[in-house]
């Protein structure tokens, strides 16, 4: 076992700053920041540590190398000397997967035969055989190729790491849970916190936001790729789920508001607080948005409203907007962190934005509009 790993995290685009401060938080050295992703060094421990904390990252990914290739003889060669052995092992699968994008190296499904090819042929010389079950534990192989720089990982994480096991259901449109983790620590939730969600869907903001104020690690619950690879020392997950148990922090006094004019929207959101480990923090009641009042001196309030894709729904859309802006108070103790696509939002509200920050939801490019009073 290598005593220090290479290890990259993708993320939405807007969140790297984030991803790249939990990093550090969890021990992570070397830090680099790219477009969409987060690159770091650590001992194998940080990986489980990786997988179980990180908010905002997609996924969890060993850097196996990084090489320049415009042909697919020079990607074939230089997949072959990559040390695929020290961790697939005789009976693993090893599928591969990725993308290409402003490289000459453009068709994927040459470069995942091109790649699988070469990474048979490497196991081929190590194991003494030619012929490869994959019976065993996935050792799934994504690549990246831009501008014909290749990176070569394992995901170690499996199902994305958005999945915290909370959610098996959502309404049409829901945000997703790394994401809403991102906006929850721009807006610097606290574990004191009131949060106040008036189109709460199916709780994403208002659960994200309550597993940081109680400092609970958002994988929890949840198992990965790894864990059933020989590579890492079963200790090393055991240790680390110890370690994120004994860290919640049962003194936070936060508390969670939703409200949807949507019955099954609020009762959707009050079972995902359950699934969660936080239900009796969240609550969530039937009210539309014309109703909205604040009673607390102090609050957040998060908010993804509608988009409208159809004219006659960017009509309804731009409507909702103003009345989002007649219904939530300007007054001090009242923040706002509002996530749409909107280019004309502020006018719509009546409000310039304190603050603006670009985030993708999806492919969907938005903006986080940011008020404080």
């Amino acid at each position: 076992m290598q005593s220090s790993l290479t290890i990259c995290c993708p993320c939405h685009f807007g969140l790297e700053s984030v991803l790249s401060y939990e990093v550090k938080k969890i021990g992570g050295q070397n830090i680099q920041v790219a477009d969409g992703r987060v690159t770091f060094e650590g001992a194998p421990s940080l990986v489980a540590r990786s997988n179980l904390w990180l908010r905002t990252a997609e996924r969890v990914c060993i850097v196996l190398g990084t090489f320049q290739a415009t042909t697919f003889t020079q990607l074939f060669d230089e997949m072959e000397k990559l040390p695929l052995e020290e961790f697939v092992g005789i009976n693993d699968a090893f599928p591969v997967k990725g993308w290409s994008l402003k490289s000459q190296l453009f068709s994927i499904s040459d470069c995942q035969s091109i790649l699988k090819k070469a990474a048979v042929k490497r196991l081929e010389k190590v194991y003494g055989q030619s012929w490869f079950e994959e019976t065993g534990p996935v050792h799934q192989i994504q690549f990246s190729i831009m501008k014909d720089e290749v990176t070569i990982m394992l995901d170690t994480s499996g199902t994305g790491l958005h999945k915290r096991g909370y959610r098996r259901d959502a309404l049409e449109a829901p945000i997703k849970e790394t994401l809403a983790a991102g906006i929850a620590d721009l807006a610097h939730i606290r574990k004191d916190a009131l949060v106040i969600d008036p189109m709460c869907g199916s709780g994403t903001l208002l659960i994200e936001s309550a597993l940081r104020a109680y400092n609970i690690a958002p994988g929890i619950h949840r198992h990965f790729a790894a864990e059933s690879w020989d590579y890492f020392d079963a200790s090393i997950w055991k240790d680390e789920r110890k370690a994120a148990l004994s860290a919640i922090d049962r003194t936070s006094g936060f508390h969670g508001i939703g409200y949807d004019l949507d019955k099954a929207a609020s009762d959707l959101t009050r079972a995902n607080a359950v699934k969660a480990g936080i239900g009796s923090k969240i609550e969530a009641t039937m009210r539309g948005l014309a109703q909205f009042t604040v009673d607390a001196e102090q609050a957040v309030i998060l908010c993804n409203p509608p988009y409208g894709e159809r004219m006659m729904e960017i009509k309804e859309t731009e409507d909702l907007y103003r009345l989002m802006g007649r219904v939530f108070p300007k007054r001090k103790g009242l923040s706002y962190y509002i996530i749409t696509p909107h280019e004309d939002f502020e006018d719509l509200f009546g409000r310039k934005a304190d603050k603006r920050r670009k985030l993708y939801n999806g492919m969907i490019k938005c903006q986080l509009f940011m008020y404080y009073n």
